[in-house]
C-alpha cells in the first residue's frame, strides 16, 4: 500500500475530515535531505475537521503527528499541515 493511501486512512479513521488534500510534493525535494528516488517522502496535507475545535494549531498538528507516527518514523521526512475548524475553513472561502 502506498505511504499516502495508508496517511489518508488514518486520517479519516482518526479525524473524520469533512475535506482532507494530501499532496505528495516528493518530486520537488529531487536530492534534498530525506527524499527517496522512489517518491513519497515529501507531503503538503490540509485538513477541516471538527476534531480541531477548541485546539491551538500546536495541539491539532501534534493530533496529526500521533495519528502518522509510523510514517513519520520510517518514511515521511517532511509534512506540511493545514489544519482547520469547519467554520475557519468557511471563513477562507
Amino acid at each position: 500500500m502506498l505511504v499516502r493511501d495508508k496517511m489518508e486512512r488514518k486520517l479519516i479513521d482518526g479525524l473524520a475530515p469533512q475535506k482532507l488534500d494530501i499532496v505528495d510534493e516528493s518530486q520537488r525535494h529531487h536530492g534534498h535531505a530525506g527524499a527517496h528516488p522512489e517518491g513519497e517522502s515529501h507531503f503538503r496535507v490540509e485538513i477541516v475537521s471538527k476534531a480541531f475545535e477548541g485546539k491551538s494549531p500546536v495541539a491539532r498538528q501534534r493530533q496529526v503527528y500521533s495519528l502518522l507516527e509510523e510514517e513519520l518514523r520510517d518514511r515521511v521526512h517532511a509534512l506540511s499541515l493545514v489544519t482547520l475548524t469547519p467554520d475557519e475553513a468557511a471563513k477562507r472561502n
